[in-house]
């Protein structure tokens, strides 16, 4: 019987920054769950992620919550974490992204255009903590250089086994 290759899966562990608010939420939680090590602060704005190592934070917001806030208000908020934070994404998290939460978006991203805000629409906790942990992961440094040297080696091989250069090699 031939062995089976088993695939080692590597734990990635980080510290993450989060505002008080935020110390009884489900993001919390998952995230100390999964060995991450998560510091709560006063000084960051409330609903901030912030990943030091990657250098970037995220802004988790309730669909249900942004819909009852003043829209002057919403944009205040945001306008305010994407002048501190360089790479900032806001974390939508709604049940289901119908219509009203497309519009949503929409005009949040028609007010930001240009900046250095991203729309994440989540339907859960769970799927938030994912999308943020995966954009935090390939933007950590030393997985970044891990990511750009398979990309590299991807492209030699592909430059290596393509027809045209074999054909231009013979010529």
């Amino acid at each position: 019987m031939a062995a089976q290759s088993i695939k080692k899966t590597e734990i990635w562990s980080t510290t993450v920054i989060m505002s008080n608010k935020l110390k009884d939420h489900e993001v919390a939680t998952s995230l100390q769950s999964q060995q991450h090590k998560v510091r709560f602060s006063e000084s960051v704005q409330s609903g901030s992620i912030i990943f030091p190592l990657s250098g970037i934070a995220f802004l988790l917001a309730n669909a249900e919550e942004l819909f009852n806030t003043p829209i002057e208000a919403v944009h205040d908020m945001i306008q305010q974490f994407i002048s501190v934070h360089r790479n900032s994404f806001l974390v939508i998290v709604a049940a289901l992204h119908g219509l009203e939460e497309k519009d949503l978006m929409f005009r949040i991203q028609l007010r930001f255009l240009g900046s250095n805000l991203r729309i994440i629409p989540a339907h859960n906790s769970a799927d938030a903590v994912k999308s943020m942990l995966t954009v935090a992961k390939a933007t950590c440094k030393p997985h970044i250089e891990n990511i750009l040297d398979k990309l590299l080696q991807a492209k030699m091989h592909i430059v290596e086994n393509s027809p045209v250069w074999k054909k231009l090699d013979q010529m």
